[in-house]
């Protein structure tokens, strides 16, 4: 058996390196969209002010995007060197959209992005606005090929097992592609980058606007900010919404966790805002309900029932029973392939066969499994409910109240004499850190609500990694934490220096602290 401590040990190394690279993710997805909106006033007016403000915000979105990439790379090694098992088990699913990713999006992406800093002086405007457009759908274009990965993780469609390979393989190319759980993941964790470029934008440009420098420009941007933050804040909530229905179509567990829903509550389930939550007693002390909300959102129905945390141990309990038996059907088939009797024995029992695999987390042969093992498995297959059910309320709270935000910024430009109001001003510049907390949270209740499987119901987290020392694990974590820090600080410092510096790091004589005599009049 694979020890406890190996497969904490992997799972904090991967999400320690997914949680750094997500930090650089959003803003990238974000930010490029707004440099075409800038770019495309620029070539639709003339007015260079605009292309000024795609020159500047494009320079902290390359160190951004440097960064990305440099986290994201060592982070898809990960699946060769950690997790061998899980490679070797569902590689032909899971490495087909991860190749095109790379071919399709990722070298698109790469040539663009150094067409987007050293093309100015040598594209006309027309195609460098083309090459920022290309490297904005590149970009959305990564994204989407990770999430059909993770989507698939999450719900694995078009994959079957293969007794004879003893791995899944794919089936149906095209129903991973449009599973609907990694098309509501797409539209949601884009948008949810779409919000972080914004505020990125939103809150250095109100930064300028308290400090009273380069106002001009620091106004245009807020503009263009406070409408795409507004849009996409917008867009994160109604998609978060059929998000929360896929969940509830293909994960009930992971809903039932979030939710704090212990017992299954008469249709339609209402949303619980608040709760004191007693995971030993696997109850609630208290709790504060809306009534119905619950039910629309998870089943768009009023009389479908969610499934309670105890009804559903109760069925994953008789999931394992049943697993046990394709277990023992798949190890006869593993000592004759021919063995009739197996298959038709396995075939009716294989949809198990990842159930009855949890417990070989506590013993090598799972008919030596006794009710208290089964037990142990079957507490197994609910994540902790606390973490969980806070985890999602705060991330929901944020978005509210960035939704809010980009509502009375917008509001503040459409009466523009409102927009230097101090108040709004300062409230959009401490809440920057709020929608990288909202995305980190948003990973965290997605990830950690999906154990105890990488795989969906089909294949367990203890089952999946390498063989390797504990004491390898221990020396790579800290080295990942030492480098991926250093590369941070990094950021934070160029990320600084530059927002500091303003437009006049341009060097093109029209904003505050360049020197007077290389002053161009600013356009009208």
């Amino acid at each position: 058996m694979i020890s406890e401590q190996l497969v904490d040990l992997s799972r904090l190394q991967f999400a320690v390196t997914a949680l750094y690279h997500f930090l650089f993710v959003p803003l990238t997805l974000g930010m490029v969209w707004l440099l075409v909106i800038m770019e495309s006033v620029y070539v639709m007016t003339g007015n260079v002010v605009w292309k000024d403000m795609t020159r500047f915000w494009g320079k902290l979105f390359g160190i951004n995007f440097a960064l990305g990439v440099t986290t994201g790379i060592t982070l898809e090694f990960q699946f060769g060197t950690n997790w061998a098992y899980y490679s070797h088990y569902v590689g032909d699913i899971f490495g087909a959209p991860l190749a095109i990713e790379g071919m399709m999006a990722f070298f698109l992406e790469s040539t663009m992005i150094g067409l987007f800093f050293f093309g100015w002086d040598r594209l006309s405007k027309t195609q460098h606005l083309m090459v920022t457009l290309l490297l904005a759908i590149a970009s959305n274009l990564s994204a989407l090929w990770i999430l059909i990965a993770n989507g698939w993780m999450q719900s694995p469609v078009g994959a079957e097992f293969n007794y004879q390979t003893m791995r899944m393989e794919m089936v149906d190319f095209w129903s991973v592609v449009f599973n609907p759980d990694a098309q509501a993941k797409f539209v949601h964790t884009v948008s949810a980058g779409y919000v972080t470029g914004a505020m990125f934008v939103l809150s250095i440009s109100s930064w300028y606007l308290l400090k009273k420098r380069d106002v001009e420009f620091a106004k245009r941007s807020f503009r263009v900010a406070a409408a795409f933050g507004l849009a996409s804040a917008l867009s994160v909530i109604v998609l978060g919404d059929e998000s929360g229905y896929t969940v509830g179509e293909s994960q009930q567990t992971k809903l039932a966790a979030m939710e704090a829903m212990w017992q299954t509550k008469p249709a339609p389930a209402g949303l619980t805002v608040m709760a004191s939550i007693n995971e030993a007693a696997q109850k609630n002390n208290w709790e504060v309900e809306i009534p119905w909300v619950m039910g629309l959102i998870g089943t768009r129905s009023l009389t479908k029932e969610i499934p309670g945390i105890l009804q559903i141990k109760a069925k994953n309990r008789e999931r394992i029973l049943r697993g046990i038996v394709a277990v023992n059907a798949l190890d006869a088939l593993r000592r004759q392939r021919a063995d009739v009797v197996a298959q038709q024995v396995f075939e009716r029992h294989k949809a198990d066969l990842g159930f009855g695999l949890l417990l070989k987390k506590y013993v090598s042969d799972v008919n030596q499994a006794t009710p208290e093992i089964i037990e142990r498995a079957v507490n197994d297959t609910v994540p902790r409910v606390t973490p969980m059910f806070w985890g999602f309320r705060i991330m929901v709270g944020l978005g509210f109240a960035m939704l809010a935000l980009f509502g009375l910024a917008f509001w503040s430009t459409i009466k523009s004499a409102n927009m230097q109001k101090p108040w709004l001003l300062k409230w959009a510049l401490w809440m920057l850190p709020a929608p990288w907390v909202a995305a980190e949270l948003g990973w965290f209740v997605a990830e950690y609500g999906r154990q105890p499987w990488t795989i969906y119901g089909v294949l367990p987290t203890h089952l999946s990694v390498s063989t390797l020392s504990v004491n390898n694990l221990y020396g790579s974590l800290a080295g990942f934490i030492v480098f991926y820090t250093a590369l941070l600080v990094v950021e934070m410092f160029l990320m600084v220096k530059f927002a500091r510096l303003g437009p006049g790091s341009l060097g093109t004589g029209r904003y505050q602290d360049e020197s007077i005599t290389h002053a161009v009049p600013a356009p009208v």
